[in-house]
């Protein structure tokens, strides 16, 4: 019985010890059937295809600031919202607003603290709105910037490349318009693998 279980233990070692190692492509990360042109400038572009309304993105907010924070200067990171259906487009909506009123506090995590933690969805315009002038945003501000051309523009580039990367499930991460990674078993998991391909993007570049 002994030497069973000691058969087992090596067979569990070996395993382990053999799929760990770097990253694999068409395993861990993949190449995008429809990439976009990559920027011959020396940057890799890391961008986090996410949703107010998924609990794994909103676990992985945090992570995401503190990673962005230790990145070389070759490293762009940004976000972009999911447009799937007329809630999503609300939260894209809702995304590029903030983005362009340029607030200094941190409108993102209230957003995701009201979803998450308050329970309102924020599924409308107007609950949006309600929302907004509670957290002390002009309510005229908010509407001129969720209403405006630009914002309604962003949205819908964001819906095309959506397609285009063939978003199925947040987060996922897409480096340089050319790979994409799926969210990993844990967060350590996801970043090395997103470390990996941003340098070998870079040593492609």
């Amino acid at each position: 019985m002994r030497l069973y279980f000691s058969f087992i233990l090596f067979i569990l070692i070996t395993f382990s010890i053999g799929s760990l190692g770097e990253p694999r492509l068409g395993k861990d990360f993949f190449l995008l059937n429809d990439p976009l042109p990559v920027k011959q400038d020396g940057i890799v572009e890391v961008t986090e295809v996410f949703w107010y309304g998924c609990g794994h993105c909103y676990a992985m907010e945090s992570k995401f600031k503190s990673w962005n924070k230790t990145q070389p200067d070759y490293v762009n990171f940004q976000k972009m919202p999911v447009t799937w259906g007329p809630v999503h487009k609300v939260h894209a909506n809702i995304f590029y607003t903030i983005e362009a009123m340029q607030q200094k506090n941190d409108l993102h995590a209230a957003v995701f603290s009201a979803i998450h933690n308050e329970r309102n969805f924020l599924s409308s315009d107007i609950v949006a709105e309600r929302y907004f002038a509670k957290m002390g945003v002009d309510i005229d501000t908010f509407q001129k910037y969720f209403n405006s051309f630009g914002v309604k523009q962003r949205v819908s580039r964001a819906d095309k490349l959506s397609k285009q990367f063939e978003v199925t499930s947040v987060p996922m991460i897409i480096v340089d318009g050319k790979y994409k990674i799926l969210a990993k078993s844990s967060h350590e998991e996801t970043f090395e693998v997103l470390d990996y391909v941003i340098n070998l993007q870079k040593d492609s570049s």
